[in-house]
């Protein structure tokens, strides 16, 4: 197919804005030689490698590419025995350094999924040993660094050193009181690589030795005393030797290159393909372009596409359908409308797709993969054909209708314009038949009010309009399918200016049957105005709707939080309370304590029952104070019986108990009464209190208080099966109570074992500023498995 196809809707200038993406010269012109690919198998895999490059690009950025170069000549070269320029050994260098850049880029990515571009990456071959050869020895395009060999290396200092002796020569002569009144100047040159001295003209008979050069007035000789004539010849012996030194390592870079020159081709061709990709990948972000389904069955659907070439700020999203339920759109409406636009889009969208491209539409997007596109589009007059616009479309056309089949793509703009209006009109008709005839899949643009009737009557025809606001003068640019276009002729020259009387002249004379279509049309888009405010309306109201809905849900969130807020601070009040209870416990423990001290008073023993009484009195409902907040209703309990008057329960969530009035009726609410208050809840609402429960609790919390007595009232600390720190810190506490209980003397049990726990002990008494003294047990309290201390 001829190219002047995609240039007529204007791919060329698409793949002049990805060139612009590509780093390399070579990935710049495979980007301008782009083909649309017509086999849909090969069109998906480019178009994965895109989306691919698209994914890794957001999530990672994208790679470097330097200033990667084609140097497949020189490495052929090479291989061929041929010695390189450092020029070009650089410029492989600077390859190799792109291709380990490459490589690297990709090893370093934390994504473990693979890839469909992976392939090219693992074509890549870093080479670092001849990169960095390449680099050690030249410095730039014009010098060899010191470090290429150790031969160059010596080459060089001696040459430093001769032209240092020369140097000190030289000063030795322009500072001599001889010489200095036949110099012109007291400086040391160099001509033709030697150095010199400049003696005035007149004087050049008093200095012995080689004249190189003249100044352009002939005033100053340059002078090469004989003094240092031997040694400047020595440092040109030295200067060949450095030539022939540089042309030696040259030659060696040059074979070791020409070994890997097939690696180092692949690897430049893969790096080029990865260029490309991600060059398509850079233009889908700044066309905000989405993934395209691609099918071959014909059908295509694009959704609020925007033609890549028109600011994207001001163009118009459209829809287009072609190939589902009709085969061939028929787009009228006025000029300027975007008629043109539409079908351009769709002809340019379904090339770019083909080409491996993401294309500017919304998401679930599909493209139909054809075998040929055609488009007749714009006015292509020829002068030199002798061809009118007319003429030239039909050339256009005929082409086109010798060529196309049930797997093309037809785009025509304004067809069968350019000649007699009922001609025109038939002929239009008659090629449309034609077309769909062949199977092609056709857009076409036209004025003609006989195709918008075609397209009503024909199966597989359908009728699209560009619309067009009268009151404005303006088109809104939006494409409508199954609706057909106006001309609008009338009102927007009434719009403009001329007369009534020019109009209604105009008016009576249009055919009635164009009348009655006409008026037809207008009954359908005054229906379709009518559809669309509805379909706005019912939009906005499910907007309205789901706002609503948002907003509720977010009240319900807030208040369940504020809910669990109010039963966390209810649960933090009852743990205080809880803990006051728990420290009031130990001071009146720590009296009982101090009382025990008392063996001689006879009330002593009646004192201490009395306030072992009082704990436990004051205990009995610490636990149960501990979460006075009780789950919800949907916790899943059940009453184990059914309720009956005079039942103790309590309200879930509210933890107040009450009594049981009234039996549940019919739809399960139940009276009760707490407090002073009587109200009615559901049954689910209710749990059921059992008091031999209660009592069972009672009994469980009043033994557990009486043994935290118990051993509250021993003075023995057991330490026994602890380590050495949970021992000391167990210790520590067990001595404060002591003190606080103001006892004397207390017994530390802590075993024989291996004695690390005893040491420990006894180590951390001798430093405790509580304890007096200390000893190991004799015979009867537990010899040296314990250990008693007296406190001061």
């Amino acid at each position: 197919m001829e190219n002047r196809h995609y240039r007529a809707l204007e791919l060329d200038k698409v793949l002049s804005m990805l060139s612009a993406y590509a780093s390399a010269t070579d990935s710049k012109e495979m980007a301008l030689n782009l083909k649309p690919e017509t086999n849909i198998t090969i069109a998906k895999g480019e178009l994965k490698k895109t989306e691919d490059a698209y994914i890794l690009l957001a999530k990672f950025g994208g790679p470097s590419f330097g200033s990667i170069k084609n140097v497949n000549n020189s490495v052929a070269r090479a291989n061929a025995g041929g010695v390189l320029t450092m020029r070009e050994l650089l410029d492989i260098a600077e390859n190799l350094r792109v291709f380990r850049s490459l490589h690297e880029w990709r090893s370093r990515q934390s994504d473990e999924t693979s890839y469909s571009i992976d392939v090219y990456f693992g074509s890549l071959r870093p080479n670092q040993y001849l990169e960095s050869k390449i680099t050690s020895s030249i410095t730039s395009e014009e010098e060899m660094s010191d470090n290429a060999s150790p031969t160059l290396a010596d080459i060089r200092r001696k040459m430093k050193q001769q032209a240092s002796r020369i140097r000190e020569k030289l000063d030795g002569i322009i500072r001599s009181q001889t010489y200095q009144k036949c110099l012109q100047d007291a400086i040391v040159t160099q001509r033709n690589g030697r150095f010199v001295v400049p003696v005035k003209a007149e004087f050049r008979g008093q200095v012995a030795g080689l004249v190189h050069d003249t100044s352009s007035s002939g005033a100053t000789v340059f002078v090469e005393p004989m003094a240092v004539v031997e040694a400047n010849n020595e440092i040109r012996v030295l200067q060949g030797k450095e030539q022939d030194e540089i042309e030696r390592i040259l030659t060696e870079l040059s074979a070791e290159t020409g070994n890997y020159a097939d690696e180092i081709r692949y690897s430049y061709e893969a790096a080029l393909e990865i260029n490309l990709i991600f060059a398509k990948a850079q233009l889908a972000y700044k066309m905000k372009a989405s993934m395209p389904e691609l099918n071959d069955n014909g059908v295509t659907v694009l959704k609020k596409a925007r033609h890549p070439l028109l600011d994207t700020k001001k163009v118009v999203p459209v829809d287009i359908m072609l190939g589902e339920s009709f085969d061939t759109l028929v787009i009228t409406g006025p000029n300027t409308g975007g008629k043109t636009v539409s079908i351009k889009t769709l002809g340019l969208l379904t090339l770019m797709a083909m080409c491996g491209l993401m294309i500017p539409t919304a998401d679930g997007s599909k493209v139909c993969v054809y075998k040929k596109v055609f488009a007749d589009i714009g006015d292509e007059q020829s002068i030199e054909q002798s061809l009118s616009t007319f003429s030239s479309h039909m050339v256009n056309i005929v082409n086109i209708m010798k060529e196309a089949d049930d797997e093309s793509l037809v785009l025509i703009d304004e067809l069968g314009a350019g000649t007699d209006p009922v001609e025109g009109a038939a002929l239009a008709m008659a090629i449309l038949e034609r077309l769909k005839f062949q199977g092609a899949k056709i857009a076409a643009t036209t004025h003609y009010a006989e195709l918008k009737a075609y397209a009503l009557d024909t199966p597989g025809v359908e009728n699209g309009s560009c619309e067009f606001d009268v009151s404005t003068l303006k088109p809104t640019y939006r494409l409508l399918i199954g609706v057909p276009g106006r001309s609008n002729a009338f009102a927007i020259s009434e719009k403009l200016g001329i007369e009534s009387s020019v109009i209604d002249r105009a008016k009576e004379l249009v055919s009635s049957e164009n009348v009655r279509f006409e008026d037809v049309v207008d009954t359908l888009e005054e229906r379709r105005l009518e559809m669309e405010k509805e379909r706005q309306a019912a939009e906005q109201l499910r907007l309205e709707n789901e706002e609503l809905k948002r907003k509720t849900e977010e009240r319900l969130a807030e208040i369940e939080k504020l809910r669990e807020k109010e039963i966390q601070r209810a649960r933090s009040e009852a743990m205080r309370l809880v803990e006051n209870s728990r420290r009031e416990a130990n001071a009146l423990m720590i009296e009982i304590e101090k009382l025990k001290k008392d063996l001689k008073n006879q009330n002593s023993a009646d004192k201490l029952n009395e306030m072992r009484s009082k704990v436990r009195k004051g205990l009995s409902g610490v636990d149960a104070a501990a979460d006075p907040v009780m789950d919800g209703a949907d916790d899943g309990y059940e009453l184990s019986r059914p309720l009956q008057v005079g039942d103790t329960v309590k309200l879930a969530g509210m933890g107040s108990e009450g009594e049981v009035l009234v039996i549940p009726d019919n739809k399960g609410y139940v009276e009760i009464q707490t407090g002073s208050m009587k109200m009615r809840v559901k049954v689910s609402d209710l749990r059921l209190v059992e008091k031999k429960k209660e009592k069972k609790k009672e009994t469980v919390v009043r033994r557990e208080t009486e043994s935290r007595l118990n051993a509250a009232s021993d003075t023995r600390c057991d330490l026994r099966g602890m380590t050495v720190e949970e021992g000391i810190m167990t210790l520590d506490l067990f001595i404060d109570s002591m003190v606080m209980a103001g006892l004397s003397e207390f017994t530390i049990i802590h075993g024989k074992g291996t004695g690390a726990l005893r040491a420990a002990v006894q180590q951390h008494l001798k430093k405790h500023p509580q304890v007096k003294n200390y000893r190991l047990g004799t015979f009867g309290e537990g010899e040296n498995g314990v250990t008693i201390a007296t406190l001061k």
